[in-house]
């Protein structure tokens, strides 16, 4: 038996089918499979069944109608996949044989890298959609919250269908695919720019231009903006004749309306496509869901990927270092930037010079990997190497004249000066967000009407997380979970412990305490000790301060602090004057307790939420 999740929830054994009846159970099997073997929390669930209007005896309820999706069960003969009671919650069993969208998710994944197969897959998988989501489940919550996830996840797959069938030539066969996609999904500037690009290769230039006016109408009446740039530029281009027909040149500029973009189209806005064989799709770099603020420095480093302003060709890779502190975005940075320079790197590989422990990985290793990454008969130079989490320059040299990539982009926590001094790359520092950048990115999740109603505590809770993207984005993903708490408590019970609250229980990457341990762990002793104690000095830090509270002549302090400066963990405010950010000091103040041994918060102190929260 499978659960049918990807169109009206039901239930199959291969060959009949029962749609479920719109009941609480059916919203409860939802929410469950929705989360496919995770804990799901007992509150999220409630709020699955009942939304707003809970019982009085909502404990009770949830176990009633747990009971009553057993005895569901048993009725249909599909007892093994039992409803697993834990603490603070249920969860359901499942794998890709019993749950479409386990399965679904499977062949997307086994398509990347597939080469000719690729296609295949991706048709089977979209196979699997059989019409409007969860129709029968009466859940607003899921409806709210799931189903836009679940919608992008297909759109995607349909934008990478299109993209290989253009690339191919198979523009008249697409064409059925893109019409009905574009209706259903009138304000997707990707899908219609793959249209557009269909319609001009099949020889019908005035029906791709009327597609462009449609979704320029759409966009003012529904969203008071007009279209991208990037579809701009296609209209330009169908408009001269000279749109751009290699592979990958069909995507435009999403982000602002339908989530992570894909490439840009293949002139860049640069004039007319190269001529040339089309290259196989290469492997396609992880997108950065919702990716908010940055966007001087996405300006920057696309620019400098692209080669603007450069003279001659240069046979160097295009080399760019994004160096900050723990959280502070630099490999999210990274993998937007790249996307949007797709057209001209179609090939990406992000690879981790680090291992689980911090040490650094061997650079003859790393070379190795990232060539075994590249496709067979796909130049390197059309390769755009993300290498993650560099320890030290030397790394990064050894790999520049060894992979043959036509773009590098190193993340660091480190400055890597003696790279910049030997290489001359750009460089980018990644601070704090700005305040606006804060609030954009808590707008972004938690919607404009939620900030709005509490403009002052959403500011609160921004200063208490420093403006830094990683704290932002756990206490983001906590309210987002709980859409009844008030930011206001929210803030009130974040203050009291600091920042061991700034983590998400089901996923250990989501640290602010983990993430800034794992950083001051991989610093020599004598540093990392010095950051803790210039945490007393209440966030200002200056040579002759550092120097008493360090204990050391101020003739050596200077050197200290530049090494300090370096690892992103202080930041320079004006020649002479450093600072610590506010939330990486409350966790050195708390580190340096844990250390010396004072005693911590009691436990339930320091585990309860605010009514409502996680």
């Amino acid at each position: 038996m499978r659960f049918q999740l990807l169109g009206p929830l039901g239930i199959t054994d291969g060959t009949e089918a029962v749609v479920l009846p719109a009941a609480k159970p059916t919203s409860l099997l939802a929410a469950l499979l929705l989360r496919p073997g995770e804990v799901v929390p007992t509150g999220r669930l409630r709020q699955a069944v009942w939304g707003e209007a809970q019982p009085a005896t909502a404990k009770a309820a949830l176990q009633s109608c747990v009971l009553r999706l057993r005895r569901l069960f048993a009725k249909y003969d599909i007892e093994q996949h039992a409803v697993v009671a834990v603490a603070g919650g249920y969860r359901l069993p499942v794998d890709e044989d019993s749950l479409d969208l386990l399965n679904f998710r499977a062949l997307v994944s086994r398509a990347v890298g597939a080469g000719p197969t690729e296609l295949t897959l991706l048709r089977t998988a979209l196979g699997l959609w059989r019409g409007p989501l969860l129709a029968n489940v009466p859940s607003d919550l899921l409806h709210r919250d799931e189903v836009p996830r679940l919608t992008e996840e297909r759109l995607r797959v349909l934008e990478r269908v299109g993209e290989i069938q253009l690339a191919q030539g198979r523009c008249r066969e697409v064409l059925v695919d893109l019409w009905e996609a574009t209706r259903t999904h009138p304000q997707h500037e990707g899908l219609t720019g793959q249209l557009m690009r269909a319609l001009y290769q099949a020889g019908r230039q005035n029906e791709a231009l009327a597609e462009y006016r449609r979704i320029r109408a759409h966009l003012r009446d529904e969203f008071g903006v007009d279209p991208g740039a990037e579809l701009q530029r296609l209209e330009l281009a169908i408009l001269r004749g000279d749109a751009p027909r290699t592979p990958g040149a069909a995507g435009v500029d999403v982000t602002r309306l339908s989530g992570p973009e894909p490439p840009p189209d293949a002139n860049g806005g640069h004039g007319r496509p190269s001529a040339g064989p089309a290259r196989p799709p290469g492997p396609r770099l992880p997108h950065v869901p919702g990716f908010t603020g940055r966007g001087d420095e996405t300006a920057c480093l696309v620019a400098h990927l692209r080669g603007d302003g450069r003279g001659n060709p240069d046979p160097a890779p295009v080399t760019a270092v994004v160096s900050g502190g723990p959280g502070m975005g630099k490999t999210a940075l990274a993998l937007h930037a790249a996307h949007r320079v797709a057209d001209r790197y179609p090939v990406g590989v992000l690879l981790p010079l680090t291992g689980a422990d911090g040490a650094p990985r061997l650079a003859d290793d790393a070379a190795a990997e990232l060539r075994a990454a590249i496709p067979s008969g796909v130049s390197p130079a059309s390769c755009l190497a993300v290498l993650d989490d560099a320890v030290h320059p030397d790394q990064v040299r050894a790999l520049l004249g060894l992979t043959g990539c036509g773009a590098v982009v190193v993340t660091s926590r480190m400055g890597l000066a003696a790279l910049v001094a030997s290489h001359g790359p750009a460089v980018l520092s990644l601070g704090a967000l700005p305040p606006r950048e804060s609030h954009a990115l808590l707008t972004a999740v938690l919607g404009t009407e939620r900030v709005t109603a509490e403009t002052a505590a959403a500011r609160t809770l921004a200063e208490l997380c420093g403006h830094v993207p990683l704290a932002l984005r756990i206490v983001a993903a906590r309210l987002l979970t709980r859409p009844k708490l008030r930011l206001t408590d929210y803030a009130e019970w974040l203050r009291k412990d600091l920042p061991a609250r700034l983590t998400l229980p089901d996923d250990t990457r989501m640290s602010v305490p983990q993430a800034l341990d794992r950083a001051l762990d991989r610093l020599p002793a004598p540093l990392a000790e010095a950051h803790l104690r210039l945490a007393r000095l209440a966030g200002r830090i200056t040579a002759p301060d550092a120097a008493a509270a360090l204990a050391v002549p101020e003739s050596h302090v200077e050197e200290l602090l530049e090494r300090l400066l370096d690892t992103g963990l202080v930041d320079e405010e004006k020649p002479g004057i450093l600072r610590m950010n506010p939330l990486f000091r409350a966790h050195a103040l708390d580190r340096s307790a844990r250390t010396a041994g004072v005693p911590q918060a009691a436990g339930p102190a320091r585990r309860a939420l605010p009514s409502g929260a996680v």
